[in-house]
């Protein structure tokens, strides 16, 4: 099995933020937090819980987000 871009999930307190999701897009989060379980031999996370830690990867590897905030920083 290809390893996931995502891990465990640690526990955090949480800063709750509501929207909406396309139906697909929360499928497709409840099978990803089925594939961690599976690869972690532990039970699945919440689909919820996934959603920040898959936004921190996204712009922890988003180049153009990554010299967006250097440029302001050093301005």
């Amino acid at each position: 099995m290809t390893k996931l871009k995502l891990g465990g999930i640690e526990d955090d307190k949480p800063v709750k933020l509501a929207i909406e999701l396309p139906a697909p897009l929360h499928r497709n989060l409840v099978a990803y937090a089925e594939a961690i379980g599976r690869e972690t031999g532990q039970p699945a996370p919440d689909p919820a819980k996934i959603v920040a830690p898959m936004i921190e990867r996204f712009m922890a590897t988003d180049r153009a987000f990554a010299k967006a905030r250097k440029n302001r920083a050093t301005s």
